[in-house]
């Protein structure tokens, strides 16, 4: 019989389930990702890659939560030029993560947290939470401050000695660095072209879609990125996320 312990879901077997529930398990983190292009060099499933890790990691220094699943696809349609992308509309979106908080809530969790990791869910993410919760006793904890993330990603450049801040990110030094540090087997390194830099319209880039902006997918530079850097990016989001946890469980 094996001994092995996972705060993954998906890898458990549902009597592990249900003795986790039993011992105190309470919080279940649920990363929201999606199936898009980050330039010539970083895979599809960047975001989910990313979501995968955040929530392991949450789970883990929690010490009483698991992590469920990352969903995808996600709300990824001003990227639908660039071949490979896959979008769901927001409403189906927000069904999904209906259906994940019901289920999660039916078992016993009593906390749900979803973590978006892809810019376009964080609106989805950010309606769907205040609705889910009349309907379930659970409560649903949305981390959607895109901006907040934004500038965390930011920090943990800084904090490794790289000062480069982008107020859009997508696929520059930030989100290079992360899968530099998560597996940098899927890097294309060879690869790396820049893109836009400083100022980027996102009302643009959502209304006439990222292509009409960068023609390789990228903002910013990868060559700037370093697995130390993603490293701390990785670091410094989990450690503010689970303050936020905690502090919606153990309100003082």
């Amino acid at each position: 019989m094996s001994s092995r312990r996972s705060v993954l879901l998906e890898e458990m077997v549902w009597p592990e389930v249900d003795a986790a529930l039993e011992a105190g398990t309470r919080t279940a983190v649920v990363a929201v990702g999606s199936i898009e292009q980050h330039g010539p060099h970083l895979p599809l499933n960047m975001d989910t890659l990313d979501g995968d890790e955040l929530s392991r990691r949450i789970a883990t220094e929690l010490g009483d939560a698991l992590a469920a699943p990352t969903i995808r696809p996600g709300c990824s349609g001003h990227h639908m030029a660039f071949p490979g992308t896959i979008t769901v509309p927001p409403e189906t979106l927000m069904d999904v993560i209906r259906s994940y908080c019901r289920s999660l809530d039916e078992h016993g969790f009593e906390y749900i947290v979803l973590v978006p990791t892809h810019g376009g869910n964080f609106g989805p993410v950010k309606t769907v939470a205040p609705d889910i919760a009349p309907e379930i006793d659970a409560t649903v904890l949305p981390l959607a401050d895109l901006d907040e993330h934004m500038q965390l990603l930011n920090e943990g450049l800084s904090e490794a000695g790289i000062e480069y801040d982008q107020d859009v990110i997508h696929a520059g030094a930030a989100e290079t660095a992360m899968i530099l540090a998560i597996d940098a087997d899927l890097v294309r390194t060879d690869q790396f072209e820049r893109g836009p830099e400083g100022d980027i319209s996102t009302a643009r880039l959502l209304s006439e879609g990222f292509r009409s902006i960068t023609e390789n997918g990228v903002l910013g530079d990868p060559n700037e990125a370093t697995a130390e850097a993603g490293e701390a990016i990785i670091r410094r989001v989990v450690e503010t996320y689970v303050d936020h946890i905690e502090a919606e469980r153990n309100p003082v």
